[in-house]
């Protein structure tokens, strides 16, 4: 980490962030730990159904949320916003431990998620301004996903050491404690001023969509939705049945269980390291689609081997070198995202941009996580991984026809709709060169090349 992490950790405003986001991330994690076995202290057998039901909410709260919250983030405070949807999480936490009913943690979970859909996208947009240095930002980017890993891999051990001194209700105040500290050090920076549209005032409709709309008019960022479809359907699989295959079909241990999935988050690892590199000599289209592509493959070969192999002696093996290598691919698919949202708005639609991916990106794993369940549950897992191999390949074939090969900053084009005289004209287009085109209100429609 120490190779790409140096330089960028240097900068204290990113400092800051980067270890506030590490923070409510372990709170996050012994979360994730204590409300599975609030679910069991309260519905018994039933806390699968309870789990799932609260998994779908959270995915309902960060679709429905973050296009609202995006669409009038560039009005808000940003320091203040975010400091105050860590209070709504910290005090989300503490109640946590005092219901005693499944439709307390329903509400609770949806109170509590849709602060998270109001934060991620707004921290995210943040770093851009923070890091303008297209290598900085990368290197932030595959630190995050670095830190999304670890987090995946030490919050379950943390959990299971506090659990051997303690009832797990006390895990919610680590959550609490992990929220505190991510406000406190939020505080302590000061973050570059959001940029007020100058565009004309629109109404609620209108201004709530406007990321989506703009995102869907970006080729680019329609192939990085069909490469997240590919992505979702590889750690689907992976989230949703990785316990059933290892404890159900193999017979193995919990503790398997937790080996089995850090494969995985090894293999997003070692490419989070690797990216920054790869990033500098290598396009993002490039690496993306050779990312999708590599989960697809590995997603049908497993199929096969499932068919054939479910219960051979050795299988735990075949699906450990699966997990490492879908893991290595997905880090590869998503970690780049932010490059090109990034790439694709002005300052001022970026919070609405970046919304839309969150929004539409979990709208990708709400398909797939109760899909990938039901079929394993009732078809078997190798029917899981045939179906996930198919959207990952569908996914992999849209983005390869959607976002075009050859995908410059700055396109050609003209405004004649504009007087000569308009600001637009004698500024951006004062060069020969013109400027980076993405979609706003001055250019509605991507030219055609």
């Amino acid at each position: 980490m120490i190779f790409f992490a140096s330089d960028i950790l240097s900068n204290r405003t990113y400092r800051h962030l980067f270890f506030a986001q590490v923070i409510a991330l372990v709170g996050t994690g012994l979360a994730t730990v204590a409300l599975g076995l609030l679910a069991y202290d309260i519905a018994g057998g039933d806390a699968g159904t309870v789990l799932g039901t609260a998994l779908a909410i959270k995915m309902i709260a960060y679709i429905g949320i973050a296009p609202i919250v995006g669409a009038y983030a560039n009005r808000l405070p940003r320091r203040s916003f975010l400091v105050a949807m860590d209070i709504v999480r910290a005090a989300v936490a503490v109640c946590l431990p005092f219901v005693d009913q499944v439709w307390q943690i329903y509400l609770l979970i949806f109170v509590l998620q849709s602060a998270s859909a109001a934060f991620t996208p707004t921290f995210q947009a943040t770093i851009p301004d923070v890091l303008p240095n297209e290598k900085d930002y990368t290197r932030a980017l595959s630190l995050s996903r670095l830190a999304y890993d670890m987090e995946s891999l030490t919050s379950p051990m943390l959990a299971a050491a506090l659990l051997t001194v303690m009832n797990f209700h006390w895990l919610f105040s680590g959550t609490a404690v992990g929220f505190i500290g991510s406000a406190l050090l939020v505080v302590t920076v000061i973050l570059p001023k959001t940029i007020s549209s100058p565009s004309k005032e629109e109404g609620v409709y209108a201004k709530t969509t406007r990321g989506i709309r703009f995102y869907l008019k970006t080729p680019r960022l329609l192939g990085l939705l069909a490469i997240t479809l590919a992505a979702a359907a590889t750690s689907s699989m992976v989230i949703v049945n990785t316990v059933v295959i290892v404890r159900d079909t193999l017979g193995l241990s919990q503790s398997d269980v937790a080996i089995t999935l850090a494969a995985f988050g090894g293999g997003s690892i070692l490419a989070a390291f690797l990216l920054p590199r790869l990033l500098d000599r290598i396009a993002d289209r490039r690496i993306m689609l050779y990312a999708a592509s590599v989960m697809t493959i590995a997603l049908a070969v497993l199929a096969a081997l499932t068919a054939a192999f479910d219960h051979a002696g050795g299988f735990w093996y075949i699906i450990m070198a699966g997990w490492f290598v879908m893991g290595f691919a997905y880090s590869m698919s998503i970690t780049p995202s932010g490059r090109l949202l990034k790439r694709s708005a002005n300052a001022n639609d970026r919070p609405a941009i970046f919304a839309a991916q969150f929004s539409l990106s979990h709208a990708c794993w709400l398909i797939c996580y109760p899909l990938v369940g039901q079929l394993g549950a009732e078809m078997g897992q190798a029917v899981a991984f045939a179906v996930m191999a198919a959207l990952a390949l569908t996914g992999t074939l849209v983005a390869l026809v959607v976002w075009p090969t050859r995908d410059p900053e700055i396109i050609p084009h003209d405004h004649s709709d504009l007087p000569p005289d308009h600001p637009h004209l004698l500024q951006d287009h004062a060069t020969e060169d013109g400027h980076a085109f993405v979609i706003d209100d001055l250019h509605p429609h991507w030219p055609r090349q």
